[in-house]
């Protein structure tokens, strides 16, 4: 496919969300890219949360963070190159040892991610002695390492019930693990915040505990911003991410994970829709999907995701940047609770 053939294609879905003049622009890079994918053998994966001409143009396989997991373990390609973010692309590695995984920027991190460290996971199991921990997917490497089991938001709770066990550590997104405790029935304490509680001599009811990480992009979003759409749009469709609070995921017509959300969109019909999740999202469901009416509430985009660029994606490719190394390690204890995320589904 040559560049005039590629812009014709991205124009099809895009000229009502990209300007022409950079539809033609990430053409030529997106023709490039694919060039390079054939020589380098490469797979190339691509969130969700991708922005608009990057999503629609060069990745082989898009989706959630379950989703592309599931694509990275069965990919046969010598390159992976993960246009998400750090924590996705170890993933990746964790489930690939012996590929070449690559993240086109050098930084792009998580706010979960980086709310919580190995070392806060071992003493939570050491106040708890014996409680099976369950790790959401948005986790480094060595995190996932001291994890029984990962998750993701579209398999949080079939996760939690398929341990069997009174009390489980559920970490580290306070609102998923919030809502999640809501669709289970079970009650949560955050012992993070009495630190002087030792989970000892049963003088608290709990079925789960949490931790106090939140994603910097759905926490935004509140049970004001659903009253304000719905005055004006009283039939509209609210869809919400599980990342966000539980009152807002309470007064949403929908909670799921991306792909869920998607999914709903695309076997529905209502007059409005609304996503309350990452920008881009909204402006990829909205190019996908023509004929459906979707409303902006577009607060901020994903500061990590916005890193990931058409022209560092070519350069990953091009000069082999930058690779994702987990050590063996922590590797191979990670590699468990991936893999038991996964067949759970």
């Amino acid at each position: 496919m040559n560049s005039d053939e590629m812009y014709e294609k991205m124009k099809a879905k895009l000229s009502r969300i990209v300007p022409d003049v950079e539809l033609r622009y990430k053409a030529e890079i997106a023709v490039e890219i694919n060039e390079l994918k054939k020589q380098r053998n490469a797979v190339i994966l691509g969130h969700n949360y991708m922005e608009p001409a990057l999503f629609h143009s060069i990745p082989d396989f898009t989706g959630d963070s379950l989703d592309l997991s599931r694509k990275a373990a069965q990919t046969d390609k010598d390159v992976i190159v993960f246009c998400g973010v750090r924590f996705m692309a170890e993933t990746a590695k964790i489930l690939n040892p012996t590929k070449t995984v690559l993240l086109p920027a050098a930084k792009a991190g998580c706010s979960l991610a980086e709310s919580i460290s190995a070392a806060d996971v071992r003493a939570l199991k050491a106040r708890f002695p014996g409680v099976p921990v369950v790790t959401y997917v948005n986790t480094y490497a060595d995190v996932k390492a001291e994890s029984d089991i990962c998750c993701t938001s579209s398999n949080a709770a079939a996760v939690v019930d398929s341990l069997h066990a009174e009390t489980v550590i559920f970490l580290p997104d306070e609102y998923l693990a919030k809502n999640v405790a809501r669709e289970t029935g079970k009650h949560i304490i955050f012992p993070s915040l009495n630190p002087a509680f030792a989970g000892e001599g049963g003088e608290l009811d709990y079925q789960l505990i949490g931790w106090r990480g939140r994603c910097e992009v759905h926490e935004k979003f509140t049970l004001k911003d659903i009253q304000t759409v719905r005055a004006q749009f009283p039939e509209v469709v609210i869809l919400a991410h599980p990342e966000c609070s539980p009152e807002v995921t309470a007064a949403a017509d929908f909670s799921g994970s991306t792909n869920a959300m998607i999914r709903y969109v695309q076997q529905s019909k209502a007059p409005h829709y609304l996503l309350l999740t990452e920008c881009a999202m909204g402006d990829n469901v909205a190019a996908a999907n023509p004929e459906k009416d979707m409303l902006r509430l577009c607060m901020v985009r994903c500061p990590h995701m916005n890193m990931i660029t058409m022209e560092d994606t070519r350069d990953a490719l091009k000069f082999n940047r930058y690779v994702i190394d987990v050590p063996e390690e922590i590797r191979v204890k990670a590699f468990q609770a991936v893999e038991r995320m996964i067949k759970i589904g």
